[in-house]
């Protein structure tokens, strides 16, 4: 293999150099000629901006139900599904009642058989009634027989109560919803053996949602039902809303805070979503520029910054807290420089000229 001589190596890059050269001035000057963009313009200024300390928090059913059932049995089967609305009193799911069935048959035999010995009691209790009047029997043996006509009818009432109790647990097999709302979870499955207590399904009213947050003392003390909060929910966009509703007396004896629940009404609220309670602290000064100046390239957050020659050029920006259509700038500007904060944003690139 020949090898290869370093003159001609040098020579062919200093070429390309002076060809790259010349590419380079003539893209300087394009630059500086630039191409002119329609743009509006705004200036970064220090605003008074609220402050507030945000607290996680849940968006939550201000009414929710965890069904179970008050019998030991298996689960014969489940009607609703996840996400089904049901109205009062609808069918949820049924324990299979062999073993109620059982103690409902028992009790009223037991019944019958208590029925049949008052009725033999009572017929004795006339009979001596009617010899004490003769004269043929003692009181002392008209009272042994009333007495034990008594005792039967006792048991008569008790064996009616116990029927009672029977078929109330017999009502019981079959579950049926408390308040109309939506299934939000299904914990068991049609063959689990379902039993007092162990939830089976959750029902919630979707109508009626609450933010639910924890805060500190120092927030706490600040608070009063009724009050507004601001609050931020992912998938929603802007800032809702809420009122405080309910303020917790005492604290959480791990995390030593405070629950606190807030009224909000939005459409897409669904309970489950993340949230932040934002409790307003004052206001503070903070460099500001509008939102639509806000703009992402190449996946980096900035602006484009216009010169005294209102050639415009990409920054890139640490932006912070958004409100009332502005965001503040916490790094990349100072006060008193241009933005563009609209017109043919999505077009501009950094060196084009600006104008109105």
């Amino acid at each position: 293999m020949t090898r290869p001589n370093f003159s001609a190596l040098l020579l062919s890059a200093l070429l390309a150099a002076g060809l790259a050269g010349c590419g380079g001035e003539d893209a300087r000057q394009a630059a500086a000629e630039g191409k002119a963009v329609r743009a509006e313009l705004a200036t970064v200024e220090a605003t008074r901006m609220p402050s507030f300390e945000a607290t996680p928090a849940s968006v939550v059913a201000e009414t929710q139900v965890r069904m179970a059932s008050r019998l030991m049995g298996y689960i014969r089967d489940i009607d609703v599904t996840e996400g089904q609305r049901v109205a009062v009193g609808q069918r949820l799911f049924s324990i299979d009642p062999v073993d109620v069935q059982g103690q409902v048959d028992q009790a009223r035999a037991a019944l019958r058989q208590a029925e049949d010995a008052h009725a033999d009691a009572r017929l004795e209790y006339q009979r001596f009634a009617a010899l004490l009047k003769e004269e043929a029997v003692t009181r002392q043996q008209y009272d042994k027989v009333k007495l034990q006509a008594d005792i039967a009818e006792s048991r008569v009432a008790q064996a009616k109560a116990a029927l009672a109790s029977a078929g109330n647990q017999l009502r019981y097999a079959t579950v049926t919803a408390p308040i109309a709302g939506v299934v939000t979870a299904k914990l068991a499955r049609a063959g689990d053996l379902a039993a007092p207590g162990q939830p089976v399904l959750v029902l919630e009213n979707p109508d009626r949602l609450q933010i639910e947050t924890q805060v500190p003392e120092h927030l706490l003390k600040t608070l009063k039902l009724g009050n507004e909060v601001p609050v931020e929910v992912d998938g929603i966009e802007g800032t809702l809303t809420a009122r405080v509703a309910r303020l917790s007396p005492a604290a959480d004896p791990v995390s030593r805070t405070f629950l606190v629940k807030l009224d909000v009404t939005a459409p897409g609220l669904r309970s489950g979503l993340f949230a932040r309670a934002l409790f307003p602290l004052g206001a503070r000064e903070a460099l500001t520029v509008p939102e639509t100046a806000w703009i992402r390239r190449a996946g980096i957050d900035g602006v484009f910054v216009v010169d005294a020659d209102n050639v415009a050029r990409f920054r890139m920006v640490r932006f912070g807290e958004r409100r009332g259509g502005r965001v503040e700038v916490q790094a990349g500007l100072v006060a008193g420089e241009r933005v563009v904060s609209g017109g043919e944003l999505d077009r501009l690139e950094s060196g084009d000229k600006v104008g109105a």
